[in-house]
Formats: C-alpha cells, structure tokens, sequence
C-alpha cells in the first residue's frame, strides 16, 4: 500500500483542485462525435490487425483499494493473442516476480491496456474485465516470448478504440534526432543504485546483474 505524502507540491494543489466532474466539463469542449463512436465492444478486422502488429502493451491496473499501477508486456509483434473478437490473452514472461499487475487482476478482475507500434504514431485501447489463467491448453499457445509462460492475462474486452496520435507526435518518440544523449541521463544502474540504497553495492555490481538478466530472460 503506498503512503500519503505530506507537505509535497500536490498537497498544496490539491486544496484548490477540480472538486467534480461537472466542473472538470465546464473547462473543456464536449468531444466531437467521432471520438464518441469509434468505441465499440468488440475488435474489427482492422484491430484484430494492429494488435498483431504491436510489440508493446501498458497494462493499468488497481488493486482493491484504489491504488493504481501501469506495467510494460513486450514481446514480437503478435506476442499478445487474440482469442475471439472480445478477448486477448498476453503471456507473463520472466520478470521481477512482484506480481504487482497479476495481484490486482486477480483482486478486482479489471485491466486496461493500451496496445503500441513502434513507428506508427496511433494506439489502441481496450478496457475491460480481467483474469489471470494458468489452464495449461491456453499458455501452451504464447510462447512468442519463450517458452510456455507460468500464466498469462486474458482481458475481456467491454470498451476499445483508437487512440489519437498527438501524444506521440508531440513526443518525438520514434524520431531518433529528438531523442536526448544518453550522457543527459541517468543510466539505469544509476537509477536502480539511488533506488536501492544498499551500503556497499556498486553501479558495476548492478551493470552486471542487469546483463546476466537480460543474457537469460528467456530461460
């Protein structure tokens, strides 16, 4: 369970924040209709498509109580199947065994994802119910990633619909002169080393327990 924080910059924003959704409304034009009919309860062809043709999810979750988590799933282009035209199914490849996403599908049983394709600026989205299946006919199917997964999350879908591709256009994401030198950021033993905060453990110490992950990822 995450703790409050106390005497941050959202504390102090939060006293004089959008109190309703009636309020929120008044700051915003109504959405036009397209934006309102492209949400369907079922895939198309076409999106059947471009989900095969996504190497990416976001899977958003929440546990009981409300508090939020989005995960990365990769994988080859079609790594997440597509059951039927309201269900998918993305294997769980090896991980940090947190379990964060997986213990709260299996707490509320909902889920959203948001489907990428690297180079193609439009997302898809799909909401719905959610569970965590283990049935041995299912996961011998995902192995894109490997080997057979220890389970994999299938999400019933009840909302999907494509995403408008400002986000990323604005971002640049798949502009490669956009993006920032990597000497103008941590690297990601420098951001595991502050998160740790263990006496004596070394970014070498965490370049080499980050390779040996990555060199046996799909064992």
């Amino acid at each position: 369970m995450t703790t409050p924080l106390a005497d941050s910059a959202f504390d102090s924003l939060r006293v004089d924040a959008v109190p309703d959704q009636e309020a929120l409304r008044q700051v915003y034009e109504l959405p036009k209709d397209a934006a309102l009919r492209k949400q369907m309860t079922e895939l198309t062809a076409q999106t059947r498509q471009l989900i095969g043709c996504s190497s990416l999810v976001l899977v958003a979750s929440a546990d009981a109580e409300g508090n939020c988590d989005v995960s990365p799933r990769g994988g080859p282009a079609g790594f997440v199947a597509v059951l039927d035209s309201r269900t998918v199914a993305i294997p769980d490849a090896t991980g940090n065994k947190r379990l964060d996403t997986l213990q709260n599908v299996v707490a509320t049983g909902r889920a959203g994802l948001l489907f990428i394709t690297p180079g193609r600026t439009t997302t898809l989205r799909a909401n719905g119910r959610a569970c965590v299946s283990t049935r041995p006919e299912l996961l011998s199917q995902l192995t894109a990633v490997g080997k057979p997964p220890a389970s994999a999350l299938v999400v019933g879908i009840e909302e999907v619909y494509p995403h408008c591709p400002k986000s990323l256009l604005r971002s640049g994401a798949w502009k490669p002169e956009q993006w920032l030198p990597a000497d103008a950021q941590p690297t990601s033993a420098e951001v595991t080393l502050a998160q740790l905060r263990m006496p004596g453990l070394t970014i070498a110490d965490i370049e080499q327990a980050e390779a040996d992950s990555l060199k046996y990822r799909y064992e």
